[in-house]
């Protein structure tokens, strides 16, 4: 494999970047659930989001990838890129044309790894963790790969019908958030039911790391170190620091207080609203997206 003589160097540079940026979110969010559990529990909530990462990263390098982003039909991709051949050096000009097509396929493999992570949530304390790799598996391959293509992927339904998500909110957060739900209407209340914080301080770092890494996740989906990176890179951060505000009034107005978990909870919620816009609008209008 050569490199094709379109490439960008600081096009390439940034989505490794923001490669790096979204891996950081798993561990973010790993912290950011482990200090909302029981201390016997945290460790388990960590290695959940860890192990979905190494599941989903296998699959998508043998399938995964192929099936969101090959042509295929409008609701499948083909096995044109099973095990990631032909995905080289070379810029893809469908998807990026000016970043190696291997950047582009790492990139979108962070996802994939973060969308099932989010997940792991719904589940703490109700699910046995050989079921979690099993459902990680199936649930990559059955759900996220497909919406990927009808999303983003080339003549996927939705994208060829003119659908836009910058960077993710249907194929991340929809489809997480609705996997969640089901799961926890599934498998039912967890056998002590009372929420017993075990680490705030946990949660606050995690949701730090979290802050930090979506300015590689939302940002990064521009695919180039252009003026669009950095117009999501803001709303990005102003919608989080929107929600975190309003957020903290609420608890100020309610209670006479304003709780850590609070704050932490409404910086994340900010940056899940502001991911399929945050490419598309102003940061004025990113403050009434976060509030």
């Amino acid at each position: 494999m050569t490199p094709g003589a379109d490439l960008s160097a600081g096009d390439t540079a940034w989505v490794m970047i923001a490669t790096a940026l979204v891996l950081v979110m798993v561990p973010g969010l790993s912290l950011f659930y482990g200090g909302l559990v029981r201390g016997r529990s945290s460790l388990n909530t960590v290695m959940m989001s860890l192990a979905a990462l190494g599941v989903v990263t296998v699959q998508w390098v043998v399938v995964g990838y192929s099936f969101a982003f090959d042509v295929g039909t409008p609701v499948l991709g083909g096995l044109r890129f099973a095990g990631l051949q032909g995905v080289s050096l070379a810029p893809n000009a469908t998807y990026a044309a000016t970043i190696p097509h291997a950047a582009f396929a790492a990139f979108q493999a962070m996802f994939a790894g973060i969308t099932v992570a989010l997940i792991s949530g719904a589940v703490i304390e109700r699910m046995r963790f050989k079921a979690w790799l099993v459902f990680a598996l199936a649930w990559t391959t059955l759900v996220y790969d497909p919406l990927a293509h009808w999303v983003w992927g080339e003549g996927g339904w939705l994208r060829s019908s003119g659908a836009l998500d910058f960077a993710g909110g249907t194929v991340v957060h929809v489809s997480a958030g609705t996997a969640a739900l089901v799961l926890a209407w599934m498998l039912g209340r967890r056998r002590d039911a009372r929420q017993v914080l075990h680490n705030v301080p946990f949660t606050m770092l995690g949701a730090g790391l979290l802050w930090f890494g979506w300015f590689g996740f939302n940002a990064g989906s521009a695919l180039s170190a252009n003026g669009v990176a950095a117009n999501a890179l803001l709303t990005t951060h102003a919608a989080a620091a929107a929600a975190m505000t309003v957020w903290m009034l609420i608890d100020l107005s309610r209670t006479g207080t304003s709780t850590a978990v609070g704050a932490a909870t409404g910086a994340v919620v900010g940056l899940v609203a502001i991911t399929p816009a945050a490419g598309y609008v102003t940061p004025p209008a990113a403050l009434v997206i976060g509030a």
